[in-house]
């Protein structure tokens, strides 16, 4: 036993890189929000990319540590405290048995990873310790985290003092705003919007919906306006997908999206973006879209990972 639930004002569940292999039995993948602050999480306590971690967002939260430990958390939106100090994000700190870790929310920002050395052990569910709320498996019984629950923690990679005070330098992290601009690679069902929405959708601001969750962050602006009304056969989705229902008001799709979906796709945010979108607040953040292409999607995600890996290869 770990960590102890003493506080919770917040959306909490168990998290990990996701459920792969599943898709196809229209199990959706679920895992972390924002993978690259998960990752970090991670990496910082000397785990491996897919052990499992807290993911909260929307509230504020308390444990208490029940033995020493080491803990590390990265994200966006959210003040640390341990015991009687405040501490910066991104870094990983030792607590001793009896201390609180306090995570405050903040205005902006949306998703913080809390990773214990030697990583959050619960029964795992299709290889995936991964929370679905929606379809109530995964993590602790399928729910998010309540008062009284204990985190149990495995055995760390190696001697706790040497995990702690280790920092994500902020050169390697993403550059999180409140209204960032996206690459978005355009898909082939492209051609199914109007030459002139489909600039409009390049061009100008839209704003995450109130509604957004953890399945997709619906965006309001100029509704893509379709020129073909022709009917879709459903087909495979994904993390990052714009699909583009009837209203013309898109819909990106997130974590906990749906395998399969019969509406046309516009094209796809690239996942060295994906962060930036998931820390966007809903009802209030303002996005933009710029085009790109696959090649250079690709480039920009091997150059976020790479500052990762360099971190994590220099111990």
């Amino acid at each position: 036993m770990t960590l102890e639930v003493i506080d919770i004002g917040a959306l909490a569940t168990i998290q990990d890189s996701g459920r792969i292999g599943w898709r196809k039995f229209g199990v959706p993948t679920s895992g972390a929000m924002d993978s690259f602050a998960y990752r970090a999480a991670n990496a910082l306590v000397g785990n491996s990319s897919r052990a499992a971690a807290l993911e909260i967002g929307l509230g504020d939260m308390t444990f208490r540590a029940r033995r020493d430990c080491v803990i590390a958390v990265a994200g966006e939106g959210y003040q640390l405290s341990v015991y009687i100090w405040d501490f910066p994000l991104w870094s990983s700190y030792y607590v001793r048995a009896g201390w609180t870790i306090r995570l405050t929310k903040l205005d902006s920002g949306m998703w913080t990873y809390l990773a214990l050395a030697g990583g959050v052990q619960t029964q795992g569910r299709l290889g995936s310790a991964s929370t679905n709320l929606r379809a109530h498996f995964g993590g602790l019984d399928g729910r998010q985290l309540q008062v009284g629950d204990v985190i149990h923690a495995g055995a760390p990679s190696r001697a706790l003092s040497d995990l702690a005070a280790r920092t994500l330098p902020e050169s390697a992290r993403p550059i999180y705003t409140d209204n960032p601009t996206l690459d978005a690679i355009p898909g082939p069902q492209k051609n199914y919007f109007t030459k002139e929405s489909a600039a409009t959708f390049m061009s100008q601001p839209y704003t995450i919906s109130a509604t957004s969750d953890r399945m997709g962050y619906r965006i309001e602006g100029a509704a893509l306006t379709r020129r073909n009304n022709s009917e879709l056969i459903s087909e495979g989705m994904t993390m990052g997908a714009i699909q583009v229902p009837a209203s013309g008001q898109p819909i990106v799709m997130m974590a906990d999206s749906p395998t399969t979906g019969g509406y046309p796709k516009f094209g796809a945010v690239a996942s060295a973006d994906l962060p930036l979108l998931a820390q966007c607040t809903p009802g209030r953040s303002k996005i933009r879209f710029r085009e790109t292409t696959v090649a250079k999607a690709q480039k920009k995600y091997r150059e976020l990972m790479a500052g990762l890996n360099e971190v994590i290869n220099s111990d």
